[in-house]
């Protein structure tokens, strides 16, 4: 490769930086790419360093020794994350979203791509420390949600789905009760789409009771997995005695729905009420 100047070798680090996030990049491969010394590299990686943390980019974490690098952790900062969500707040409030058992139409959000890019950073930068190996959704409005945290996390997606398909080969079924309709339900997954023992974070776009979270926890057992965590995008107050599941994180709450008076109550979720991990990000 041509040997750049500084000022292009820190563009192109950087963007290679940001297309591999979670990923323990060696130093001596920057170095071997710009034909330049480690020390010029780790003096450009502080300059990154430097201006990742400024624009709550994300974090750059170093790692000494003989297999040792680098590694970007993506993070929102907290002005940011909250300029965004009460933004996103205002959307969902609008009345016209109303529908019937106290739903919101959300599929035009969840089929923006900016949209989905800023709540998959919210997601990844919650979970950042809990070693994710997948992520997991239920089809199907999940989907979206799902490939945007996994790519932050720079990991996989696996996709639970409420038939079984063909082309899945050998799955593994449960039935499991819907929490909002007290409906057995069932939900599969294939044999192949999940590893065993892997740490798995589950995301979901709207949660009530938390059944549909509760089945996709249970069906996990079969693979012998571990729930890192669970993350979604609006739950509801509503009947929160008969909540099936405890340990989440919600980005906004549904407080109240007046269907008569056209009316919709929501507020920032529990993702707020976490401790910033560093100064200014959560």
């Amino acid at each position: 490769m041509k040997k750049l100047r500084r000022s292009a070798r820190l563009v192109d680090m950087t963007q290679h930086l940001l297309a591999h996030p979670h990923t323990l990049i060696p130093l001596t491969l920057f170095a071997e790419q710009y034909g330049a010394a480690k020390s010029s590299i780790s003096e450009d990686l502080s300059i990154i360093k430097e201006a990742f943390e400024v624009q709550g980019v994300g974090l750059l974490k170093t790692v000494a020794g003989a297999a040792g690098g680098v590694k970007y952790i993506p993070q929102m900062k907290t002005e940011e994350a909250l300029h965004f969500m009460r933004v996103l707040i205002d959307q969902l409030a609008n009345p016209e979203r109303l529908l019937p058992g106290g739903y919101l139409y959300m599929s035009d959000i969840l089929g923006n791509p900016s949209t989905m890019a800023q709540i998959g950073k919210l997601f990844a930068t919650a979970y950042a420390d809990k070693n994710v190996d997948v992520v997991m959704t239920v089809e199907t409005k999940g989907i979206p949600l799902a490939y945007a945290t996994a790519t932050y996390l720079n990991v996989p997606v696996v996709i639970v789905r409420r038939d079984n398909k063909v082309t899945e080969g050998s799955v593994v079924s449960i039935n499991y009760v819907s929490g909002s309709s007290k409906r057995i339900q069932t939900m599969s997954l294939a044999r192949r789409g999940l590893a065993e023992q892997s740490r798995v974070l589950i995301v979901d776009d709207f949660m009530k009771a938390g059944g549909t979270l509760r089945g996709m926890i249970d069906l996990l057992q079969e693979f012998r997995a571990t729930v890192v965590g669970c993350g979604v995008l609006v739950e509801t107050t509503a009947d929160v005695s008969e909540r099936l599941v405890d340990d989440y994180v919600s980005l906004a709450k549904l407080q109240d729905v007046d269907v008569k008076g056209k009316q919709i109550e929501i507020e920032l979720g529990s993702f707020f009420d976490r401790e910033p991990t560093t100064e200014g990000s959560f």
